[in-house]
């Protein structure tokens, strides 16, 4: 007999948490089904180095769009510490860079671009304040969302024309306006100007987290965060199988799994498809020729462990300083319009312009006492302009030295020592640095493409001539079948650690009932 539930959860990564929590909590019989053997998928901390007690934020690491609505509503204990500096930017070639301190009000290190700095960034909290409300609720037409900002030129500037264009015509310096655009291309593959206007997506949502577009540490990992969504979803009531691989989903709401040897199909009212749309369509599908195109990422992922902080060529700077935000390197505008024309022709950008974070600075508990003790740091790079076309499944191990050779390149150019003299080393002698190329995230995760959203990003808001005549549509997370609903970053207003998928889907199925 076919056991039956209120909701099925295809997926137990944040997303699909989130929703469990909020179902259950509202008395749904809930049951998630997890491929992998813990939930949490990207959202997690791992220790990676055989030996070694450090658990890295592994896949994604920090938080900016989980709103304080799904902290407060689940009773999660999720503590978020702020970074004092926003970024530091080495100028290739030289020994300064560029450092941004939001504690000083400052700007005089940004020469000519200071106010036009302020001015800008002015625009994006005016951004923030009118749509991060909004996330929360039924999706805001565009023409309400323009309203709502009361600033037509603003308007027009970060959402109907290029984001570089704005970024162009705004500032002056060729490093000044590749730190800006860097948020319009983290997981985007894009040219400089983007006339598809996918680098603004990505930079809307980079600008407008929680009404700031701060982007914050979690303390104890992202694994504490999944953790306590997992909790709060225990707590309501969810079942969750794990080791459950999802091979086939109905219209009408049967899901088949295999689990071991075993193969099971159980029945939900409603199911929520916590996987990218393209994965969802083939489950839905199965032998069908897919009609949706086929997702990429473009990112390259690297974890380092190092026994102390690296000396930068630059000694005006404190290290800790530095990586005390965003490290950009080999992210001049020139340099990222040159990556992507060569990642473009199917070869590694070099120098491969890199972003770096040091969660270990702002939170030192994911590191063992004595490894504290030692002045040991975590790194993590995320390296732009690479493609998953890039990569084969003959290529794969190839393609991951190569671009991690160039991410140690890319360090090493702008710092004064050898970033390979600093790694630590684990119980069996190998050096503690871990890559990750879009196959390999495809394979750990099972996001098509490599891709860290799902899928193309979309508005924050519904087309004036879209059907809102749904739950599902209102939601944002309507599919062709009624009874099946994206809860995931293949959502609108899905991507990055969020919980809004999973939000909005619970939203959709409570308000439909």
């Amino acid at each position: 007999m076919t056991a039956r539930y209120d909701v099925v959860i295809v997926g137990g990564g944040h997303n699909g948490l989130t929703a469990a929590a909020y179902l259950a909590q509202a008395g749904k019989s809930v049951l998630i089904l997890e491929r992998l053997d813990t939930v949490g998928g990207a959202a997690v901390s791992a220790q990676s180095f055989d030996g070694v007690d450090a658990r890295l934020s592994r896949y994604s690491y920090l938080v900016s769009l989980l709103p304080r609505r799904i902290i407060e509503d689940l009773g999660l204990n999720i503590r978020l510490k702020r970074r004092r500096y926003s970024s530091y930017t080495p100028r290739p070639g030289t020994d300064t860079g560029l450092l941004v301190d939001n504690a000083a009000p400052d700007r005089s290190s940004l020469g000519r671009d200071a106010a036009a700095w302020d001015s800008f960034y002015g625009g994006t909290g005016r951004l923030a304040r009118a749509l991060f409300p909004t996330v929360t609720e039924p999706l805001p037409t565009r023409s309400e969302a323009r309203t709502a900002l009361a600033d037509d030129a603003l308007w027009d500037s970060l959402i109907e024309r290029p984001i570089g264009s704005a970024i162009e015509s705004t500032f002056s310096d060729d490093l000044v306006r590749g730190v800006v655009l860097t948020d319009g291309l983290i997981g985007t593959f894009a040219p400089n100007i983007d006339d598809t206007l996918a680098a603004n997506r990505c930079f809307l949502y980079h600008v407008i987290g929680n009404g700031t577009g701060d982007w914050d540490v979690p303390v104890g990992g992202m694994g504490a965060v999944s953790g306590e969504l997992l909790d709060a979803a225990r707590r309501a009531g969810a079942a969750i199988v794990t080791g459950a691989e999802v091979v086939a989903v109905t219209p009408d709401g049967e899901v088949s799994y295999r689990a071991g040897d075993d193969s099971v199909t159980v029945a939900g009212s409603w199911v929520l498809a916590n996987v990218a749309p393209y994965v969802l369509e083939k489950l839905l599908d199965a032998g069908a020729p897919p009609r949706l195109a086929r997702p990429e990422g473009a990112q390259v992922k690297v974890n380092l462990l190092l026994s102390r902080l690296p000396r930068l060529r630059d000694s005006t700077v404190d290290p800790a300083a530095a990586f005390g935000g965003t490290f950009h390197i080999n992210e001049l505008w020139s340099q990222l319009d040159a990556a992507y024309a060569t990642a473009a022709s199917g070869a590694v950008p070099t120098p491969l312009p890199c972003e770096i974070y040091c969660h270990s600075l702002t939170d030192p508990s994911i590191l063992s006492p004595e490894l504290r003790a030692s002045g040991a740091q975590t790194l993590t790079v995320f390296g732009l302009h690479t493609p998953d076309r890039l990569v084969t499944a003959a290529t794969n191990d190839a393609r991951r030295a190569e671009l991690q050779g160039a991410v140690v390149a890319s360090l090493n150019s702008v710092l004064a020592e050898p970033i390979e003299d600093l790694l630590l080393t684990d119980t069996l002698g190998r050096p503690t640095i871990e890559t990750k190329t879009t196959l390999d995230i495809e394979h750990a995760l099972g996001m098509p493409g490599g891709n860290i959203f799902h899928g193309p990003l979309s508005w924050p808001f519904a087309e004036d001539d879209a059907p809102l005549s749904s739950a599902a549509e209102r939601w944002g997370v309507a599919t062709p079948h009624p009874r099946i609903l994206l809860c995931g970053s293949g959502a609108q207003r899905g991507g990055a650690v969020s919980g809004l998928g999973g939000h909005n889907a619970a939203m959709a199925v409570l308000e439909a009932e």
